[in-house]
């Protein structure tokens, strides 16, 4: 996004309307990222593991990278400084990936006398990464090792209503950052 400035500048110089650009870069940059996955992993995925699990991390891969787009784009118009831009980037893809996890389990720890079964479930709902992870898990049907928390994952997560909420949170998730992202982008002045 910071190395074609110019070019949305111009873009948003002709009588097109800014909601359409914004949208068809990121449907250009969205399908060329999760076509690059579907490709290199995608196809090795589906030759030596052709099964529910294989096909739910095919999912998984290709919609965390709709949404990680998504969170990119809007790092990317909330700031004019490149550096600035990928920082951010990259510290949200550190926090999805490991400094949630930190804080959740610093959370069960100091609230262990709690019941936090209902609560868990909806920190995992905040975590598109984590989410993505034990839709996997559950498919390769190795929650009996998570112990009770994957139990109740089970329980959840592995019903047919559950698995459609989560898709759901999922879709939500590549939804707000990019409706987020269009209105800013549809007020600023470049």
């Amino acid at each position: 996004m910071y190395n074609s400035s110019e070019f949305i500048e111009l873009l948003v110089s002709q009588p097109l309307k800014r909601k359409t650009i914004w949208l068809s870069l990121f449907s250009g940059l969205a399908g060329s990222l999760t076509l690059a996955f579907l490709v290199g992993t995608g196809i090795p995925v589906l030759i030596y593991q052709a099964n529910t699990t294989g096909l739910m991390m095919i999912l998984m891969g290709a919609l965390l990278s709709l949404i990680f787009v998504a969170i990119a784009m809007l790092a990317s118009v909330k700031t004019r400084d490149k550096a600035k831009g990928i920082g951010i980037s990259i510290f949200l893809w550190l926090y999805f990936s490991l400094l949630f996890d930190g804080l959740v389990l610093f959370l069960l720890f100091q609230f262990a006398d709690y019941p936090l079964e209902k609560p868990l479930i909806v920190f995992t709902a905040l975590n598109p990464v984590d989410l993505g992870r034990i839709l996997i898990l559950l498919q390769m049907d190795v929650s009996a090792m998570m112990g009770y928390t994957g139990a109740i994952f089970k329980d959840f997560y592995g019903s047919v209503p559950g698995m459609i909420v989560s898709l759901g949170v999922l879709f939500t998730w590549v939804t707000i950052p990019l409706w987020i992202s269009t209105r800013i982008f549809n007020h600023k002045d470049l």
